[in-house]
């Protein structure tokens, strides 16, 4: 999905929005992965999925690293 200014949606995340996302495990700081569209707790040791540009924050749907 590309919104008006060519972005595609489905790949990347807002900054300001990644920049307040914590684990919601460890509380911890995530790290967006673009090429696998994750965010990843290194604390937890988990990979959150990004569906449609939108980050799951669910542990249950996360995948072990």
């Amino acid at each position: 999905m590309t919104d008006r200014s060519g972005r595609d949606d489905s790949r990347s995340i807002d900054p300001e929005l990644l920049s307040i996302l914590v684990c919601p495990m460890t509380r911890t700081a995530l790290v967006h992965d673009a090429q696998s569209h994750e965010l990843i707790s290194t604390a937890a040791g988990l990979a959150y999925p990004i569906r449609d540009g939108i980050p799951i924050m669910l542990v249950e749907e996360a995948r072990k690293l």
